[in-house]
């Protein structure tokens, strides 16, 4: 199943700013695009380079390439049937605004047929919409449409919890 997922959010900023946006990710409490709030941390090792290897939660991904202050494109390695990449890119707009843009390219096989969309995929857009609420706040101060977890992410969210708890224990 070919999956293509696009979020984008333009900001009123200029493309330098919103590519130190992108060049902040993994970099700890100095990652100011990454929602750390109730999302499992992107981690990746040594740091946002290409060859770099880490990811978030299950999704594991290499750094496939790295134009600093313009783009990213990590390339999956997990989970399984998760074929394809996921990448950021800083695209100049009218007026002074910069498009901060994330797509997801993949091509969903085996177990992904029904992860992606019956789990991955909510999650996976209320995470990037986080993520854009906290560019637009770090450009503007203030978000003027802030992203709504749906009721099925609330859920999905909370069954996650449950079960990290009931391993850890």
């Amino acid at each position: 199943m070919a999956v293509v997922n696009v979020h984008e959010r333009v900001l009123t900023a200029g493309e330098d700013e919103v590519g130190a946006l992108v060049d902040s990710l993994a970099a700890g409490p100095a990652d100011r695009l990454w929602p750390v709030s109730g999302w499992p941390a992107m981690v990746l090792r040594p740091g946002l380079e290409e060859g770099a290897a880490g990811g978030h939660g299950p999704v594991r991904y290499t750094v496939a390439a790295y134009v600093p202050g313009r783009w990213v494109r990590f390339a999956f390695t997990g989970p399984r049937g998760f074929d394809g990449f996921h990448e950021c890119t800083v695209h100049r707009a009218d007026g002074g605004r910069t498009v901060l843009r994330h797509t997801l390219a993949m091509h969903a096989r085996g177990p992904a047929l029904l992860s992606w969309p019956l789990l991955f995929r909510p999650l996976h857009d209320a995470l990037i919409e986080d993520a854009m609420d906290r560019a637009e706040r770090a450009c503007t101060g203030a978000v003027a449409r802030p992203a709504r977890w749906s009721p099925l992410v609330r859920l999905l969210r909370r069954a996650l919890r449950a079960g990290a708890r009931r391993g850890a224990g």
